[in-house]
């Protein structure tokens, strides 16, 4: 009998690589959209934003004010 991983345990299933914004709660796939993360509030929160709300927010953190990197 072989183990083979199926469903959302499987490496490269798409559930491991996805996040949502924040704000607008947009399902958005590390990788492949442009995404923003607040340093500091990253494990806290899950503080991650869509292009359009970090323009919104003017590329701070709307919880501590801090700058948005990009996430990768």
């Amino acid at each position: 009998m072989s183990l083979r991983l199926k469903g959302t345990n499987a490496y490269g299933h798409i559930g491991w690589f996805e996040v949502y914004c924040i704000i607008c709660h947009t399902t958005l796939r590390l990788g492949s959209d442009i995404v923003f993360k607040c340093p500091k509030c990253e494990k806290k929160y899950k503080a991650y934003f869509c292009e359009a709300d970090k323009r919104g927010v003017k590329g701070r953190c709307p919880y501590c004010n801090t700058e948005l990197i990009p996430a990768v």
